[in-house]
């Protein structure tokens, strides 16, 4: 199965490079949009929240929680109150290198949460992602 849009959150170039590469060898997604940390990503959710023609929204998000600027929890609450009534279908994906148990139950608490990987992403990992 193959998305149409995938939004990575991750302020390190080199995961998203990396992302990028394991999702094009998995066919898994037609595009990856990149951003580098939850402001450009809510950012990014204000501009197509507005437009005219409704842009096809990221059905799935990849985000990191440790980001400068603004993290992933911070992102998530956000994203919670502004954005999940009109872009409910949207399903995320925490790509994280902690394997806190602590931040793994509190994922859970999100509705929007499908999932909770350890860096690095690979095609074993994206292949057992359900939609």
């Amino acid at each position: 199965m193959m998305i149409k849009k995938l939004l990575c959150v991750d302020d390190d170039k080199i995961t998203l490079t990396l992302i990028k590469l394991v999702v094009e060898k998995a066919s898994f997604a037609e595009e990856v949009i990149t951003k580098m940390n939850g402001k450009e990503a809510l950012d990014y959710y204000d501009s197509i929240d507005g437009s005219p023609v409704k842009e096809r929204y990221p059905e799935l998000i990849f985000l990191d929680l440790n980001m400068p600027v603004m993290g992933g929890w911070d992102f998530l609450d956000e994203f919670a109150k502004g954005f999940y009534k009109k872009f409910s279908q949207t399903k995320i994906v925490i790509l994280s290198s902690s394997t806190d148990p602590e931040e793994r139950a509190r994922a859970k608490m999100y509705p929007m949460i499908i999932d909770y990987l350890t860096k690095p992403l690979t095609i074993n990992a994206l292949r057992s992602i359900r939609i």
